[in-house]
């Protein structure tokens, strides 16, 4: 051993050093007295996730029906909407993006008005049960005004779901728990494909003329009243934000310290949403998060992937092109997007146990992009049926996008609230242009179509890639801050 070793100096810096972290142990055990110690605070937050988990599961099943009622004019495209429209040219492609103005417009001012009043387990059931009647509303349509007027307010209020959902998930879910929990919540869009072909092959195979009704009128009726039953459950399933929950019920008091107290723990700072709603004033998040210039990089980023996904409402008619009938294309619909909601949630799990996004995201973007370049190359069948496959599995990266959003904005409450609407919001507008990616004299091959979404996926890993730099430098600056004034305890840090 040498002489520097032994010297007095180094003794006392190890000594400094045991005694922090041993202050460190002494101060974390303080904090889970409250609780009954470390192992009884470890059984009571096993406790809360699993209750959580059980009343956050029924988002899923909304969210399977948001996108069913979101993309049915894809499938009754099949069984005579157009013609019973009277639809010309673009007009099939300018209902599809209508919804996405609505769903624009309503995105931030919604959220703000979600974080305002905490009340989710209201608030989010109403909005699903007024765009289930206005799905209900769309089968009674008799031509191309109609249908744009009901398609427009369904954006409206859909608006309301996704990032709202995603705020109540952020609220309850620390950052290393977000990935999972979103990707669980996305698999609803993702079994939506599958199990909306599926529920659209059986409606429009079975109900042709049932009481003097095409069958695709059927499908919104169907759909919309199932939409509307699961919003009247979900008043009495969904939660609350933890500093608005009351308790009693489902959650004790003991339960609802601890929830306030993870969120507090996991970025250092309590998470008083209502009430900093109520000192800072209702545009206060709206003003942090439009000067923040990640919040507009991540809405450019996810608006050129958005693009990519653009063939998600075509899906039917690519599926299509390969030559078989109404019911077998829309049942081979399924098996790619089964095999995405897999792949989605073993995609987002290792993601959190990692603590990595970018090249989680990036892989499965890559091989969407293979799909993309494999559909140009040729017209033979199976090869086109497995490019559908490769496309569909971009979604697993799109869900870890998302969870990586959360992390990247996570306090105050109600900046939170309004990045989270606003780049969903934005990157809506690539469903805008997605709409008109796929004109019908472009198909069968759609060439030119695929080429659009290999510019834009390959646009998005670029940006993301320059994001994940940035936050490398600003972790790299914490670290260095953290060390010079001597904290051994390195607290908040950006998932990359």
């Amino acid at each position: 051993m040498s002489t520097e070793d032994k010297s007095p100096t180094s003794d006392s810096s190890v000594k400094v050093n045991v005694i922090a972290e041993e202050g460190e142990k002494l101060s974390a055990d303080d904090n889970d007295m409250e609780f009954g110690g470390p192992e009884a605070r470890k059984k009571l937050e096993k406790k809360l996730l699993l209750k959580l988990d059980l009343r956050m599961s029924i988002l899923v099943f909304i969210y399977i029906l948001n996108y069913i009622d979101r993309n049915n004019a894809g499938a009754a495209r099949l069984r005579g909407f157009e013609t019973d429209l009277h639809l010309q040219g673009q007009e099939f492609a300018t209902l599809l993006s209508i919804l996405y103005v609505g769903y624009i417009l309503m995105q931030i001012p919604s959220n703000m008005f979600l974080n305002y009043i905490g009340k989710p387990s209201l608030y989010l059931p109403i909005c699903i049960i007024i765009w289930g009647m206005i799905s209900i509303l769309t089968g009674i349509t008799n031509n191309f005004i109609g249908a744009l007027l009901t398609r427009f307010f369904l954006g409206f209020i859909e608006a309301a779901f996704f990032p709202g959902a995603l705020f109540l998930l952020s609220k309850w879910y620390k950052r290393s728990e977000m990935g999972v929990r979103t990707a669980i919540l996305y698999c609803g869009n993702i079994i939506s494909n599958a199990f909306g072909s599926l529920l659209a092959s059986g409606i429009l195979d079975g109900m042709q003329n049932k009481l003097n009704r095409s069958a695709w009128r059927w499908l919104f009726y169907i759909e919309g009243s199932l939409t509307i039953f699961v919003a009247i459950c979900a008043i009495f399933i969904l939660p609350d934000f933890p500093n608005t929950q009351k308790e009693g019920g489902w959650l004790s008091p003991l339960e609802r310290k601890l929830a306030m107290k993870r969120m507090e723990e996991d970025v250092g700072i309590g998470d008083e949403g209502e009430t900093e709603g109520h000192k800072q004033g209702f545009g206060h998040g709206l003003l942090l998060a439009i000067k923040d210039w990640k919040v507009w990089w991540f809405s450019l980023a996810m608006t050129s992937q958005v693009v990519a996904l653009s063939f998600n409402a075509f899906f039917p008619t690519l599926s299509a092109t390969m030559g078989f009938g109404t019911t077998v294309t829309l049942l081979l619909c399924a098996p790619p997007f089964v095999l995405t909601a897999g792949l989605a949630f073993v995609l987002s799990r290792h993601s959190d146990k990692s603590g990595e996004r970018f090249y989680h995201m990036s892989i499965s973007y890559f091989v969407g992009i293979i799909g993309f370049i494999i559909a140009i190359s040729t017209m033979n069948t199976a090869a086109r049926y497995i490019s559908l496959f490769l496309m569909a599995q971009s979604y697993a990266g799109f869900v870890v996008m998302y969870a990586w959003l959360s992390n990247t904005f996570p306090r105050p409450p109600s900046k939170r609230a309004v990045a989270l609407a606003l780049v969903n919001a934005f990157s809506q507008l690539g469903n805008v242009a997605g709409s008109y990616v796929w004109p019908s004299v472009w198909g069968p091959s759609y060439r030119k179509s695929y080429a659009i979404c290999i510019s834009t996926s390959g646009c998005a890993i670029l940006m993301s890639y320059i994001l994940k730099v940035h936050l490398d430098n600003v972790n790299r600056k914490l670290d260095q801050d953290g060390e010079e004034k001597g904290v051994s305890e390195k607290g908040f840090r950006y998932l990359t």
